[in-house]
């Protein structure tokens, strides 16, 4: 379980921090698959997004359980 963090007094939940990182790093990697050309292999790029959105969430929300407890 993630410990709450203080940011300026105010309490955010660890998952909430997570899932803001996730996005920075979803986003980078969106837009790298943008310049390649690699969507023109992608039927639904919304739902695309999503389910690598939720890859990289898991696997941040995994990693940062382990280095941190």
């Amino acid at each position: 379980m993630h410990n709450d963090i203080s940011i300026g007094g105010v309490y955010l939940p660890g998952l909430l921090v997570t899932m803001l990182a996730a996005f920075v790093v979803a986003r980078v990697v969106w837009q790298m698959l943008s310049w390649t050309g690699l969507y023109s292999l992608v039927w639904h790029r919304a739902l695309f997004n999503l389910a690598l959105y939720i890859l990289i969430l898991g696997a941040m929300y995994s990693l940062s359980d382990r280095l941190f407890s």
